[in-house]
Formats: structure tokens, C-alpha cells, sequence
């Protein structure tokens, strides 16, 4: 280990002293914010509103998302809207972060691996928001969105007939949207590259060919969703195609069901409390036809579908106005096809596929994990909130089950820990100002990510990877 020298102690002084300055000026230049801009300009609304920190969504938030974007008054109609408003919100993250990763495979390292770390300035990708009504009870959202890079996708685009026959318990959505998942992480408070989505919305075992079962990610279907008229009992139902939200159905005639119940709690001078459930069930190709050899993949002939599967619990405890905390538990399971690689198509090219006569190799098993998200926050006032999360995702059962020598093992069963995560994260964001034309907010960020057994081999055994990263910038919105 290398001991600090005198110059860096006295630049660790520094940093902290000029930390503690600045925290003390933003503690005492607390001032009242407003919401988001693209809503803000239609009610003119504060975003103590509808955010607990924006983006993310507090009760009163919720049940406008959930009535379609509405308030259910005359202002929901854009026929009362001034003809000079449009309903956009741009949005970017200009950043300056340091990344590190262990065990990276280096041909100049005298072991093969080191640890590689960079830092610098950066840019987050660009989202285009737009949204509202287009109707009173007929509300749209589209969100063309970009990487670093400007390459272009769209990330939403739905339709929703809101309040059918008159009933909050009839709201029917369809095109791209994000799953109803009551820990939003299109509203996530997190940047950093491991820490700026939740794991456990994406796991995928070490060598499973299962793409479809990322409930992080938009999807491609319809959704049918109610409410109580308080919002307190909430429902949704969602058929979804099994591309993982790719579109020109690149895959075949498979679907996925996800499904979500929840039922909120008045706990008197605590707040609203939320508990609920949900499950996540479908199935998925496992071949593909093909014309010139493996690559020329024939879009949207997959077959001989497998089914998948993940359900769990949620919660979200209030502790007075100014802690929370939210948690998501999951339980994973991918059929054993799906665990030998066999699914999706990487670079277009069914690089496992399930032709007539293939069988499993011997040992192969269905990969089953269990994992757990707990992220607390303290709100200081609707512009400054200290966040932390907790993740962990363990596996019960290892694809490979006894070796697996025909599809490239080395004979001996996967390590019962192999592809497990742990990761924490800790934050802060701070609003200096909100209006109804442009947000800004000061973002700090620290991630460490560690997994299980998933980096080049040292030795006879493969190397844990362990990830951190240090993130700074500004996250305007106008």
C-alpha cells in the first residue's frame, strides 16, 4: 500500500475544508423550487409538487402520472393551453468522473491483468422530452433519446386513453413505455455507469442468452392500469412483445406478461406508505431460421420458444417528511436453455441456436437467483437530497450444473457464487433553482460494484471484478 505523502494530506485538507464551505453555502441558500419544465409551464406548479427531488416522483407526482398526466380539471385540455406552448423538456448531464476497474486483462502486465483507471470530462447522452394531452383523457409521451455519441433511438412513444367509461380503474396504454415498476429508474437520482441503473431490473447469469427478462428496459406492448380515485390501490396488467423494446420484431412470435398490484397506507404524521407486488412471465426464442449460414438470421422467424420468469415484492416506508426508504426484492429463474447461451442474437448472428436434434449438455440446469435493493434518502428540502443504495443479487443455482465439457466448460461445475453483485452507492443533488423554464441541479455521486468470479482467469480460477467511480456535474433541464 502507498502512504500519503505531505502534499497529500494537505490537498485532502483542502478538498474537505472547501467542501464543508460550500455545503455550508448551499445549506443556507435554500430557496423555494419549481417543477419540471415541461409540465411546470402547463399548471404552474412547484416541484415540491409532484417531486420529492426531482426527477423522481413523490405521492402527489404519482397520481398525476397515473391520471395520464392530468389534474382532472379544465387545464388538462390543451384546447386551454396559449397557442405558444409546446410541451418539450431537453435534457443533459455535462460531467467529470474517474472510473476503475481490477483485474482488467493487460498483455503489458506481468500477470495479464491490472487495474485500469481513468478520469476526465464527459458528456451524458441527450433525452428529448415531450408529453401531456392531446385531449382531456387522451395523453401521449415521446421521448426520441440519444447516446454521447448523438446516435438516436426512440426510448418512448405511447398513447394512452385515460379514464374509460369514466372509471380511474380503466387506463389502456400502448406502444414503447417503461413497466410499471414502482421504483421508476427512468426517475432514477443516480448517474454513474454501475450506479445509474438498478441492477437487479437487468441481472442476467454469467453465459444466459436471455435478454427479454429486463424489466429495467422499455418495452413494446400494451398495458392496461387502474387507480383508486385517491390513488392509495393501484393495478396493472401489461402483454408485452419479447424483443426487450427492439423494434421490427427482429425475433418471432413469443410474448411476456408483466403485472403489478400495490396498496398504500396512510401512517398518520409518518406519510403514505406503499406495498405491493409484481411478476414478470413469458417466454422467448431459442431458434432461429437461417438463409447463407448462422449469420444470415431470418428477422422474426424465432422458434421453440422457452419461458422465463421473475416476481417479487416492493415497499416504500416514510419516516416524516424528510427520510424514506424504498426496497425491491426479486426471484429469478430462466429456463436451462436459456442458460446454456441459447436466446439472443449477438451481432445478428444466432450464435447458439436450437436447431431440430440439439440436446442440452449433461448438467445443464435452470439458473435461479434472489437478490435485494434498498435505497434510503434523506431530504434536506425539495433542492437537496443525500441518497444511498444498497444492491445484492445472489445465485441459488448455476446454470452448469457438472461440468458441461460439450458446450466449453472445464469439467467441474460453475462455483456456486459465480456472477453474484454486490454494490453500493451514495449521492447528493442539490437544486439551487427550478423554474417553469429550466431546472438545474449540482449532482455528486460514489459507486462500487463488485462480482463474482466474472474477470480473466489468474491462476486456476477466474478473477472477482471489482468497479468504482467517482462522478461530479450538472443536470439541467429546459
Amino acid at each position: 500500500m502507498r502512504v500519503g505523502t505531505r502534499s497529500d494530506v494537505r490537498l485532502i485538507q483542502s478538498l474537505v475544508t472547501s467542501g464543508l464551505i460550500l455545503a455550508f453555502l448551499i445549506l443556507s441558500g435554500s430557496q423555494s423550487a419549481n417543477a419540471l419544465p415541461a409540465f411546470a409551464r402547463k399548471y404552474g406548479m412547484r416541484c415540491s409538487a409532484c417531486h420529492e427531488s426531482w426527477p423522481m416522483l413523490n405521492y402527489f407526482g404519482q397520481k398525476f402520472k397515473d391520471n395520464g398526466y392530468q389534474l382532472m380539471n379544465d387545464k388538462d385540455s390543451p384546447i386551454w393551453q396559449n397557442p405558444s406552448y409546446w410541451p418539450v423538456t431537453f435534457r443533459m448531464t455535462p460531467i467529470w468522473h474517474r472510473v476503475s476497474t481490477d483485474h482488467v486483462a493487460v498483455d503489458q502486465a506481468a500477470t495479464g491483468v491490472t487495474r485500469i483507471t481513468s478520469s476526465g470530462f464527459d458528456l451524458s447522452g441527450l433525452d428529448f422530452h415531450t408529453g401531456g394531452t392531446l385531449e382531456k383523457n387522451i395523453s401521449f409521451y415521446v421521448l426520441p433519446s440519444s447516446d454521447n455519441h448523438a446516435s438516436f433511438h426512440f426510448e418512448t412513444v405511447m398513447a394512452r386513453l385515460d379514464n374509460l367509461f369514466g372509471s380511474p380503474w380503466l387506463n389502456l396504454k400502448l406502444g414503447k413505455f417503461e413497466l410499471d415498476n414502482m421504483l421508476s429508474e427512468k426517475r432514477i437520482l443516480t448517474l454513474t455507469g454501475n450506479g445509474g441503473i438498478y441492477q437487479l431490473y437487468h441481472f442476467t447469469p454469467v453465459g444466459d442468452g436471455n435478454i427479454f427478462g429486463k424489466m429495467g428496459d422499455n418495452q413494446l406492448g400494451v398495458e392496461l392500469m387502474g387507480h383508486s380515485f385517491d390513488d392509495r390501490t393501484r393495478y396493472s396488467a401489461a402483454l408485452l412483445s419479447s424483443t426487450d423494446g427492439n423494434v421490427g420484431l427482429p425475433y418471432g412470435n413469443a410474448y411476456t406478461g408483466f403485472f403489478t398490484f400495490s396498496q398504500a397506507f396512510d401512517t398518520g404524521k409518518l406519510g403514505v406508505d406503499r406495498i405491493g407486488g409484481y411478476a414478470m412471465v413469458g417466454e422467448a426464442p431459442t431458434y432461429y431460421r437461417t438463409s447463407g449460414g448462422p449469420t444470415g438470421v431470418l428477422a422474426g422467424t424465432g422458434i421453440s420458444n422457452k419461458s422465463f420468469h421473475r416476481e417479487g415484492v416492493f415497499g416504500l416506508f416514510y419516516f416524516g417528511q424528510h427520510v424514506d426508504v424504498q426496497v425491491v426484492t426479486q426471484h429469478g429463474w430462466d429456463n436451462a436453455w436459456f442458460g446454456q447461451g441459447y436466446g439472443d442474437l449477438i451481432n445478428g448472428a444466432a450464435a447458439n441456436n436450437n436447431l431440430p436434434g440439439t440436446f442440452l449438455p449433461t448438467g445443464s440446469q435452470a439458473p435461479t437467483w434472489n437478490g435485494v435493493l434498498i435505497e434510503p434518502h434523506y431530504i434536506y428540502s425539495p433542492q437537496l437530497i443525500f441518497l444511498a443504495r444498497y444492491e445484492s443479487i445472489r445465485m441459488s443455482r448455476q446454470a452448469n450444473g457438472s461440468g458441461c465439457i460439450a458446450c466449453g466448460g472445464s469439467g467441474f461445475p460453475s462455483p456456486s457464487n459465480l456472477g453474484n453483485i454486490a454494490t453500493y452507492t451514495v449521492g447528493m443533488r442539490y437544486n439551487p433553482f427550478m423554474t417553469s423554464r429550466a431546472g438545474f441541479a449540482w449532482h455528486n455521486e460514489f459507486n462500487w460494484l463488485h462480482q463474482d468470479g466474472t474477470g480473466p482467469m489468474v491462476g486456476l480460477s477466474s478473477s472477482n471484478i471489482n468497479t468504482n467511480e467517482l462522478l461530479t456535474g450538472f443536470d439541467f433541464a429546459f
